[in-house]
Formats: C-alpha cells, structure tokens, sequence
C-alpha cells in the first residue's frame, strides 16, 4: 500500500498518532486548542483536540482527552510507544481563540486563553519546545497535522489558510 495515505480525525476531546505518509486532522477549534506534536526521525505524528486546561479542577475528568495536561502526557506516551523519541518531539499549538466578546471587564481570563497557558505549561514541564503557534484571535481554524514534515496546515474562515 505505498503512497496511500490516510486522513485520521481527530474530535473534539479526542487525540490520536499517526505514522507517515498519514495526517491528523480536527475540525472546528475555537476556544478548544489543537496540541499538534511531531518526531521528525521517525515521522511520527499526534494530534489532541483540547476543551479544558487543567483536569484537577474538574470532577468528571475521566475524559483525559479532553484536558491540556492529560491529552499532551497520554499524546507523548502513545507516540513513544511506536518509536517517537521524547527529546526529538517538537509541538505547534493551534486554536484558543476568543469566540465571544464579553461585554463585563473584569479579569478573568478566557478559556481560550486558559487553554493556551495550560498546553504551554505542559509542555514547558515535558521539555517539549513548541516551535510555531497560530493561537487567539476570535475565529475558528481547522488544522491538519503532515507527518511526512511536520507541517501544521491551519485552514480558517475569513482568514485564509496558512502553514506553520
């Protein structure tokens, strides 16, 4: 089956890993950031769809897909587990925008936001180097993640589509 290669989607509070010549793709991040890592060696991908920053903050957290910290810790444990090598993987952040603009000024931040920091904290602690983000702003992307170079692919509505 050489040259065929598969577009695996990720959902929302979801992740997967994926091998050359495939690509991870999810649909629709808003406030939800997508957690894209890549080992250039062995060309292996993963891709986490997050909602949530932090899963200690929330009882129901049996979803650990679905949280910053959770997602990028089980995403470097699968991608090891076929071959990745945890000191090659680099990540790129996509997603975390404002959708809604408050109208009240108080300070707390934006889930978005939250989100952002959370998966730069993670990843900060992992020693993972993230290397390009498309992250903020108050509109939707849809990313794909190219395992044959790393590529992130961020297609956006009214924005264009640009490659970090």
């Amino acid at each position: 089956m050489m040259g065929s290669r598969e577009i695996i989607k990720v959902g929302m509070a979801d992740l997967n890993i994926a091998k050359y010549p495939n690509i991870l793709t999810t649909l629709g991040l808003g406030s939800c950031v997508g957690i894209a890592l890549y080992d250039p060696i062995t060309k292996i991908g993963g891709l986490a769809h997050i909602m949530l920053p932090d899963s200690t903050q929330i009882k129901n957290n049996s979803n650990i897909a679905k949280f910053a910290d959770t997602a990028t810790l089980k995403l470097v444990k699968d991608m090891i587990d076929i071959g990745a090598k945890k000191d090659r993987i680099v990540a790129k952040l996509a997603g975390g925008a404002q959708m809604f603009s408050f109208s009240s000024s108080n300070d707390l931040m934006s889930i978005g936001e939250r989100n952002i920091l959370a998966a730069q904290n993670i990843l900060a602690k992992l020693n993972i180097p993230i290397v390009a983000s498309d992250t903020g702003e108050n509109y939707g992307r849809t990313i794909e993640l190219y395992t044959e170079n790393g590529e992130l692919l961020i297609k956006t509505i009214g924005h264009g589509i640009k490659k970090i």
